[in-house]
């Protein structure tokens, strides 16, 4: 998983490295909330026993849920008002 947090005012370069993640960037808060987040999702990992190799597209964004991630909307198609595919 990739973090990247926009959000950087102080001029501070913060960069985490973890098992199953990279994070860059963002402020304190932000940093410091995407690591709870990274820690988390490995906890439920291990709670499954399973590595993020072995999981699906679906657990992935079960687990994601649970700990509150934003996953990204779908594009619609504004012109023909129908979802992209």
């Amino acid at each position: 998983m990739l973090g990247l947090g926009l959000d950087c005012k102080d001029g501070h370069k913060r960069i985490t490295k973890g098992k199953n993640f990279r994070l860059i960037g963002g402020s304190e808060k932000t940093h410091e909330e995407m690591q709870e987040k990274a820690v988390k999702f490995n906890e439920h990992l291990a709670k499954k026993r399973k590595t993020i190799d072995e999981i699906s597209i679906q657990e992935f964004v079960d687990i994601a849920h649970r700990i509150g991630l934003k996953l990204p909307e779908k594009k619609q198609n504004k012109q023909r008002g129908g979802d992209l595919k």
